[in-house]
């Protein structure tokens, strides 16, 4: 641990204060990512605006959610791929699409898995994709625009997965059931 402190509304750092008090009044907690980003008032809102962008993007609830869980597991972050795993699954994303993505397996979803294979690849690869990769995912259907919304969510979850590797951000008890280590992928 390298003593990063977990805020909440009532003592988060002065300029940060707003953000986790509106993230508390919008689901009923702050979570301790946000509590740790809120060190850097600048990171907090950074992530905010790109989880808001990322939300309006032209992608399918569904495919926003194999992004996120995609580069979070190809990152290696417990707690995103927790925390996602629970939100996918709230948003209806069926239990196997989500254990798939959990073990970095292939999806039977030939639309949803050119996205988790694109967003695989756009992570590991850091940006440099093959134009064989680029134009595979097109040709699954998917468009130059989705190709951009995925390298939003790719930015945005690196923010976080990286913050939460540098800050060893405790799991908040409400992605508990989802818990997910590393040694849980299988690719």
């Amino acid at each position: 641990m390298h003593g990063f402190r977990t805020y909440d509304e009532s003592d988060a750092p002065e300029a940060a204060r707003p953000m986790p008090a509106a993230a508390k009044e919008r689901t009923g907690f702050v979570t301790t990512l946000n509590g740790v980003m809120a060190e850097s008032p600048e990171l907090l809102a950074g992530y905010n605006a790109l989880a808001e962008q990322f939300g309006r993007s032209s992608l399918r609830a569904a495919a926003k959610q194999v992004v996120l869980i995609t580069a979070s597991v190809a990152n290696g972050c417990e707690y995103c791929v927790a925390a996602h795993s629970t939100l996918a699954l709230r948003a209806r994303v069926p239990a196997e699409v989500v254990e798939d993505l959990r073990a970095g397996r292939p999806l039977a979803d030939q639309a949803l898995e050119a996205v988790r294979r694109f967003t695989h690849a756009v992570v590991t690869q850091r940006g440099w994709v093959d134009e064989a990769d680029v134009e595979a995912f097109l040709s699954a259907g998917h468009t130059r625009r989705h190709v951009l919304d995925i390298v939003l969510g790719v930015g945005m979850k690196t923010l976080s997965n990286y913050t939460n590797h540098l800050a060893h951000t405790p799991l908040d008890p409400a992605w508990q059931e989802q818990d997910w280590t590393r040694a849980d992928a299988t690719a």
